[in-house]
């Protein structure tokens, strides 16, 4: 095992931000040139030899210098990496433009894509700030004509949705709204589960009928969100060399229409994931991602919450993107914390 010392970290931080930016191999020349480390090429060369024997570089060619492996970047991300944070000028412009957005949660997720992909200049990835499951807040029901009415449904994170209901016999809105009361009471605050579990024995029939519409508009709703993924900046990943053949562009075309893979993984990090996370390489149980690296964050509010990242090659500029994910996640929590605090 390669003994990581001081002068050897210092030269695998420098081949990764070096590499980061021109996303060519890294010589002991250019290093020597660059930075002053303060001892020569052939001995920079030699510590470039070693730090390959430990797997964290490789050499593409014979002739040329090194660049960064797998290992390579997670050292670095565990190890060496610093804050690079957003400038105060940077933040300033990115409040201005939630506080144009007004308070409007799709609004914030479409907006904080396309932030972190114009400041990182790769693909981001939002998923929509929700609970684990669903839980009602109010309800109404409104009559249209005849025996049709309206049921119309709030959850406790701010969604509602509306179905037209076909009753038995004509009730009138005194009826309806006297219905509605007695519901809120009994359903306030539960899941879509708990709801199926509680409905007493000896409810009129038009009440049953109102509940299991409830209930099925609620699993709808759990359903649709689990897999609701707001991306944008596909075309900086795209500009990337390391996508510059058709066949890597398709792959990650590809990647980017699976929400089965995407909207798991933000859930998991939105809920049991503290603080920003950077998944390098896939880092085994994700191998779907083994050519890219992911950041990302958890946001919201104890109603709900949701994750936030940036995707890209490995070759990512993480110092930028942590500082980056990390404050959007924070003014997105703080976004919703004041949205659901007037609630």
């Amino acid at each position: 095992m390669v003994e990581m010392t001081e002068r050897r970290e210092r030269i695998l931080g420098i081949v990764v931000r070096e590499h980061i930016q021109t996303a060519a191999p890294v010589g002991s020349t250019t290093i020597a040139r660059r930075h002053n480390l303060g001892v020569s090429p052939a001995t920079i060369r030699n510590e470039l030899a070693v730090l390959e024997e430990g797997g964290y570089l490789t050499q593409p060619h014979t002739s040329a210098g090194r660049v960064p492996t797998v290992k390579g970047y997670r050292y670095f991300v565990e190890q060496l990496m610093e804050a690079g944070g957003l400038s105060p000028r940077e933040e300033r412009a990115i409040r201005r433009q939630f506080h144009r957005a007004g308070w409007e949660p799709e609004a914030w997720m479409r907006l904080s894509a396309s932030v972190l992909a114009r400041i990182v200049h790769n693909a981001s990835l939002v998923s929509a700030p929700r609970a684990p499951q669903g839980r009602f807040k109010h309800m109404e029901l409104v009559a249209l004509r005849d025996r049709l009415i309206l049921l119309v449904l709030v959850l406790r994170d701010g969604t509602v949705e509306q179905r037209r209901i076909t009753v038995e016999q004509a009730l009138s809105q005194e009826e309806l709204s006297a219905m509605a009361d007695r519901l809120n009471r009994l359903l306030t605050g539960r899941t879509r589960h708990e709801i199926a579990e509680i409905v007493p024995e000896g409810l009129p029939p038009v009440m049953r009928q109102v509940i299991d519409h409830i209930v099925e508009l609620m699993a709808e709703v759990d359903e649709r969100y689990a897999g609701s993924v707001v991306h944008a900046g596909l075309e900086h990943i795209l500009r990337q060399p390391e996508f510059a053949e058709a066949a890597r562009a398709a792959q990650v075309l590809r990647f980017f229409e699976q929400d089965d893979l995407l909207a798991p993984l933000l859930a998991e990090v939105a809920w049991h994931q503290p603080g920003v996370q950077v998944i390098v390489g896939g880092q085994g149980r994700w191998r779907a991602l083994r050519n890219y690296s992911l950041v990302l964050a958890g946001y919201g509010a104890a109603e709900a919450q949701g994750a936030i990242g940036v995707l890209g090659p490995l070759r990512m500029p993480y110092e930028r993107a942590v500082s980056a994910v990390s404050y959007v996640a924070e003014l997105m929590s703080g976004l919703l914390r004041e949205l659901y605090g007037a609630a």
